[in-house]
């Protein structure tokens, strides 16, 4: 009683006694105001008899947000003395007499003994078990990470798997299992515990960044029963939940065996570490014993079956079954609801350690949440111990939940757009796709903890990071780097030396260590098709179904006329942006980006499915690169008023190729030209999901009719582009003048696959229709380019005048060596080739344009062995130069989920026409068929890649 005497700190006079929870409450808000109060069972414990004679009397009087009851005396010669409203006391003035001070010392002793006598009659009323025991404090806990996984589909993540320190991936719109093992028992009617989860810096409860769950056990029977209730399961498997088991004893976990819930039970193993040590978190200073093994409920239990029930298809907006403890049927809109809710519920108790269960909204931020444990005993709140979970928890997108914005209903389509860890990014051009293996890793231990830092850079506000529509949108915008933020910055003209080649690069995983571990510095260097293996990386990673997509022959239109104007001079050599030096169209030779599946909301009925947006935004959107999404069905049918950018995206897809020719008759100088060019979007592809192709190209899937109608233009899509275009008056400078008059027709020929470092011809064939001979003036241009359409080399021209005959036929040929291209050619060695005429008889003017990709040599991989996990096997790597020159600064670079981190390999030098084989080594660390992708590089010759799939067994 001496002990908690001398820790009461302020009067209580004129207060009334409303139990003992008011009662404590009063004393603590009024304390002395010296020193930091420390509160002991809701009181303060700093007091130290025979000091209230140094503070300011007004200091007893004074409550936390309130004025001091005796305001100290205005200064100046119009200074009065006032009253006091508490104690009708003579406020004292500035004058300091030797009475004054004598009255406010005599104050200060009076209420020094005033306040010990209250404190004693106060402490006499309370019980001394009130302050027996202070709040419950947390010696470990345990999130299950890899059983929760299995149930959530994400015990592939290596975070899961860490043996060091796991960290739960969880997904929203399911249950997940955790434990806390206390210092003591668990008091259900003192003890109060609350479960905290938080998401950013700022965490909101009106915003859904924070929640707060609290234990009550009154609700242990919870609706939310399932480990698992997701639709399009397809599995009818009995689920149950653990029985009540608040009668346990108080026996302590054991530290050397340890048993499971059940064989079923989703708490069906331990982290299997020689030695757990306890979390750090606690805000109390006292050491917390060392424990030897994880928590784990103590006895396996039976867990009864639990019936389902589903409503009839066509009323199933949700699709969720739910179980009933006695096997009736519930009110499915009222537990709907409830399920739009985060819920804890308690699932067993045994000794020290309870087990609880909670349900995850499936509208639920996604990102990197905390977990903290509240407790304090009841009326105590202020004297809370709180602690902060070491694991970081990542909820991510659901597809296997119907209520999830991103769900996908069928099985085959989660595996390929969410699981695969590995697939193809498809280059070349649209008579000649070339397809290579990229591995995403969304799995890998780096991808989520670069995903959450990337969203922090993004600026996404935390409460929107639920919104699939919104977080895409934010990918697409930090992807490629921008004024210095973002991910990776994007180089197109060849010069890598500072950084690496975009053709280097095997796969994402690489490319976000590096950024990880730079401390987010932009990685150097990448191009859309990177970008796009980067966003399939990031989306499959938090759970948001995505493949790539390639478009061949992609517009892009700088001014909005629809148009890609490209101009010539008399004498056929092209006019860089335009005759006033403001138009950059362009049209790239392929350009990719990647689809999203997800619902849409935002727009009416029938848009929702696969998404379009772009990491290579050509073009800024509300001040910022970024590109979608944007409805692939609003694209088709040509709405383009529907967000996001989707005018944009439409003109990728159906814009046209306008060549014009300098001409002195024209009024404003030049005239359009005639041309056999293929339309803008010619071919769409991607990868078709029924299937892998190491070898070859067969596991192509051409997706054009989903994004624009294949057949004639129709006049919808005319009237499209005439109203986007807006300018009536501009129509005469884009119609064809007069051809009534043309007879001659002209045919740039296809130019078959060309092997590097081989010979080609361009051919360009001739027909004369008329009666009367013709005099032709052509050119004929081969040039190397970029993939953007850019030209970065001229390799030769040809131009000649000459008569074709009558009803005759002649061809024109540009024979190009080896020689002549072989160090002019930039990535993947692509040729342009430009054919240019014009008919002096009928100022016939005619131009084409053709794209050609030369063929590397394929890099075979094999291994050795039969690879087993954990055993070392030996791979070879082997090409042969199909060059007459030594290759030099050569590397390998080498990647495989489960069987290589992404690795560099400095390689001698190459001879000509070497047949070249280099021996490696891995050690696989997972089972199952695993995918490996390899590529070599040099100074004379890149984008030499191959692949294999390993088959490792255990």
């Amino acid at each position: 009683m001496d002990k908690m005497s001398s820790s009461m700190t302020s009067s209580i006079t004129g207060m009334g006694l409303g139990g003992i929870t008011g009662l404590t409450t009063a004393i603590s808000t009024l304390s002395c105001m010296r020193e930091p109060q420390i509160s002991i069972g809701g009181m303060a414990s700093n007091y130290v008899p025979g000091l209230s004679a140094n503070y300011n009397i007004s200091s007893f009087c004074q409550r936390p947000g309130q004025s001091r009851r005796w305001p100290i005396a205005k200064a100046g010669p119009t200074a009065k003395p006032e009253r006091s409203h508490s104690a009708g006391a003579l406020k004292h003035s500035s004058r300091n007499s030797p009475n004054t001070q004598y009255a406010h010392n005599l104050i200060c002793k009076l209420a020094d003994q005033h306040e010990r006598r209250r404190h004693q009659e106060t402490i006499e009323l309370i019980p001394q078990s009130y302050y027996s025991q202070n709040p419950l404090k947390v010696e470990l806990t345990e999130f299950y990470p890899r059983d929760n996984g299995k149930e959530h589909h994400t015990d592939q993540y290596e975070l899961v798997n860490d043996t060091v320190l796991p960290n739960p991936v969880l997904r929203r719109g399911q249950n997940f299992f955790f434990a806390i093992r206390f210092d003591r028992l668990y008091d259900k009617q003192q003890d109060v515990i609350r479960i905290v989860f938080s998401l950013g810096p700022k965490p909101c409860v009106t915003k859904g960044t924070r929640v707060v769950l609290p234990v009550n056990w009154s609700t242990q029977q919870s609706i939310f029963q399932h480990s698992r209730d997701v639709i399009g399961m397809g599995m009818g498997m009995a689920v149950s939940r653990v029985p009540d088991a608040s009668s346990a004893t108080s026996t302590p976990i054991a530290t050397s065996t340890i048993t499971t819930i059940s064989a079923i039970s989703p708490i069906s193993g331990i982290r299997e570490t020689a030695s757990y040590g306890c979390r750090r978190g606690s805000f109390s200073s006292e050491p917390v014993p060392q424990q030897q093994s994880p928590l784990s409920p103590h006895a396996a239990v039976e867990r009864p079956v639990i019936e389902r029930h589903s409503g009839p298809p066509q009323h199933s907006s949700s699709g969720r079954s739910f179980g009933s403890q006695h096997g009736s049927t519930q009110n499915l809109a009222s537990v709907s609801h409830e399920m739009e809710k985060w819920d804890l519920s308690v699932q067993r108790q045994d000794g020290n350690t309870i087990t609880f269960q909670v349900h995850v909204p499936a509208s639920a931020p996604v990102g990197l949440w905390n977990c903290w444990i509240q407790t304090h005993r009841v009326g105590q709140r202020d004297n809370r111990h709180d602690y902060k979970c070491d694991e970081d928890i990542y909820i991510i997108f659901n597809p296997w939940c119907r209520e999830d914005s991103v769900y996908v209903d069928n099985e085959a389509s989660r595996q390929e757009y969410v699981m695969n860890e590995q697939g193809k990014l498809w280059s070349g051009t649209w008579r000649q796709p070339k397809g290579r293996k990229w591995i995403f890793g969304q799995f890998d231990d780096v991808v989520l903890p670069a995903c959450a830092y990337l969203l922090e850079r993004s600026g996404l506000e935390h409460s929107e990071r639920g919104n699939p529509v919104q977080l895409t949108r934010a990918i697409s915008a930090m992807i490629c780097a921008k004024g210095g933020d973002g991910l990776m910055i994007g180089r197109y003209d060849g010069e890598y030396k500072d950084g690496v080649a975009p053709h280097a690069w095997t796969g994402s995983v690489a490319i976000l260590e590096r950024y990880l571990t730079n401390g987010g510095q932009p990685v150097e260097y990448g191009q859309c098709w990177v970008f796009s293996g980067l966003v399939v990386t990031i989306c499959r990673a938090l759970g948001i179904p995505c493949r790539s997509v390639t478009n061949y022959v992609s517009a892009h239109d700088t001014n909005g006329t629809f148009t890609i104007d490209k101009f010539f001079d008399k004498d056929g050599n092209e006019v860089p942006n335009g005759p006033d030096e403001d138009c950059y169209d362009s049209c790239w030779n392929f350009h990719v980006w990647n689809d999203v599946w997800m619902q849409r909301p935002d727009l009416p009925q029938g848009y929702g499915g696969w998404q379009i947006i772009d990491a290579t935004p050509q073009e800024e959107a509300e001040s910022v690169y970024k590109c979608g999404p944007a409805s692939v069905e609003a694209v088709r049918r040509g709405e383009i008023g529907f967000q996001y950018d989707t005018p944009f995206v439409y003109s990728q897809l159906n814009s046209e190729i306008y060549h014009f020719q300098e001409e002195e008759s024209s009024d404003w100088g030049f005239v359009r030209m005639a041309s056999n060019q293929v339309e803008v979007g010619r071919k769409i592809i991607t990868k078709n999901p029924s299937g892998d192709d190491d070898e070859a190209d067969s596991d192509l899937l051409e997706i054009t009719h989903e994004y624009k109608a294949v057949e004639s233009p129709s006049p919808e899509r005319l009237g499209v582009i005439a109203s986007c275009r807006g300018h009536h008056r501009l129509q005469q400078y884009y119609e064809l003048p007069d051809r009534s008059s043309e007879d001659v027709v002209f045919d740039l020929m296809d130019v078959e696959d060309i092997p590097y470092g081989e010979p080609f011809d361009c051919t360009m064939n001739i027909q004369n229709k008329s009666p009367e001979d013709r005099t032709i003036w052509c050119v004929l241009t081969a040039s190397s380019c970029y993939y953007t359409g850019a030209i970065a080399a001229r390799v030769r021209r040809a131009q000649g005048e000459f008569i074709v005959r009558a009803g005759q036929r002649e061809a024109l040929k540009l024979h190009v060596t080896p020689q002549e291209y072989m160090d002019k050619l930039v990535d993947h060695a692509m040729i342009k080739i430009h054919a240019l005429a014009f008919v002096k008889q009928t100022k016939q003017a005619w131009s084409e344009e053709d794209d050609v990709s030369l063929n590397k040599p394929k890099l075979q991989v094999q291994t050795r062995s039969q690879p087993s996990i954990g055993q070392e096997c030996g791979i070879t790597f082997s090409f042969q130069n199909p060059l007459n020159v030594h290759l030099t600064d050569c590397y390998f670079t080498f990647e495989g989920p489960g069987v290589q981190r992404p690795r560099q390999i400095r390689f001698r030098d190459v001879k000509p026409s070497e047949f070249v084989s280099y021996q490696d080594k891995f050690v696989p660390s997972r089972t199952g068929e695993l995918s490996i992708v390899v590529t070599f590089s040099s100074r004379q010759i890149d984008e030499v890649f191959g692949c294999a799939t390993v088959n490792v067994c255990g």
